[in-house]
């Protein structure tokens, strides 16, 4: 096996794998990378069992072969050599040496028959969509994912496409029992496949949103419970959670909160000076209207008191409610537009969050007893 290949677009390929390859396993070729020649391509394949990549890129093929190698000390022996074009041979005994002007380096690997088999894209029906698209359903929803291992339908977000006739909508679901955040994105070309929602799991949308260029469009399928993205020239395909995702839309309020008007970058602004004094046992802020302002207030023992007023267009009664600081910070974060709505719920009924136009997204917040 041998080949010549850009030292840039090696060091590309080989970086966008270290998210998949298994960091602690038992089974060590899981740690590897699958390097692959064919056709003047080099394939650089990666995979934990649960999330596969499939790269190919533009190499100058002397001979064709295939060697596993540690995707970790790979990445790090192509980022410091200095040049333009790295050359790759494995000899016969399976040690592949790495040349790059005068650095050499030598490293054993795995023979490529002890690789998981990943398959490629075949009979997978795609539908065509921005990489836009996909990065902002992710970014306004990602954030608000469980971290509780014993919830794993909740460990990853809720993904469901319904069609009106001409308009077909994705909307994008995440929740950890304590805020619960909607996106939605309109298409036009129907997706294949799809009878109920599937649920995504974290580190799987996590490589998603790597591999996706926003100034591109990429293809998006479901094949045999996997979800499946293909861009110009790579391949990833996620296993899905198999488990039901709870009825999202019980939780959406039925009756409208007490509505404020505010500026995006004036609250964030303030809601970010008051998580300045917040640490891991508190982080509340305490919100409350009054005619005319909204005053902030967060206290902490540990570390101090911060308060603020802001100017807000509101008439009603004087009122408290009580955040987790982050919380809020997440929700107004992921706005896109410069006026956003607070329909506070009364007692400890939940707070809304959304833009002041449109539908395109909300997140719904509870509140904490003060």
């Amino acid at each position: 096996m041998e080949f010549k290949i850009n030292r840039n677009t090696f060091l590309e390929g080989i970086q966008k794998t270290l998210g998949i390859v298994e960091k602690k396993t038992t089974t060590p070729i899981l740690n590897n990378v699958l390097l692959k020649t064919e056709h003047n391509k080099l394939k650089i394949i990666a995979t934990d069992r649960e999330i596969s990549l499939i790269s190919d890129y533009d190499a100058d093929i002397a001979e064709k072969g295939e060697i596993t190698l540690s995707a970790k000390k790979l990445y790090e022996m192509v980022r410091e050599i200095q040049g333009e074009i790295v050359h790759f041979t494995k000899s016969a005994n399976n040690i592949v040496k790495v040349t790059c002007q005068r650095a050499v380096y030598k490293i054993p690997g795995l023979p490529a028959d002890d690789f998981p088999s990943v398959a490629d894209s075949q009979n997978v029906q795609f539908v065509h969509i921005p990489g836009s698209s996909i990065i902002e359903l992710i970014n306004k929803t990602s954030f608000a994912m469980a971290f509780d291992e014993s919830r794993k339908n909740l460990n990853g977000v809720f993904l469901e496409i319904v069609s009106d006739g001409t308009n077909h909508i994705w909307r994008m679901v995440a929740t950890d029992g304590h805020r619960l955040a909607v996106a939605r994105i309109n298409t036009a070309e129907p997706f294949p496949e799809m009878t109920k929602g599937i649920i995504i799991p974290r580190k799987g949308l996590m490589e998603v949103k790597k591999i996706i260029d926003v100034h591109e469009n990429v293809s998006v399928g479901i094949h045999k419970n996997m979800f499946v993205v293909k861009t110009e020239n790579t391949i990833l395909k996620v296993n899905l959670v198999d488990a039901e995702y709870p009825d999202y839309k019980r939780v959406i309020p039925t009756e409208k909160g007490v509505a404020v008007n505010i500026d995006k970058e004036t609250f964030l602004h303030a809601l970010r000076r008051m998580n300045v004094v917040s640490s891991e046992r508190y982080s509340g802020v305490i919100l409350s209207l009054s005619e005319g302002k909204m005053t902030l207030n967060s206290t902490n023992l540990d570390v101090g008191e911060a308060m603020e007023e802001i100017d807000i267009n509101y008439t009603g009664e004087e009122f408290d409610v009580g955040f987790n600081v982050n919380y809020v910070i997440d929700a107004v974060s992921a706005i896109s537009l410069d006026n956003i709505v607070l329909e506070i719920g009364v007692g400890l009924k939940p707070t809304l969050i959304k833009p002041a136009e449109g539908d395109d997204y909300l997140c719904i917040v509870m509140p904490l007893k003060i």
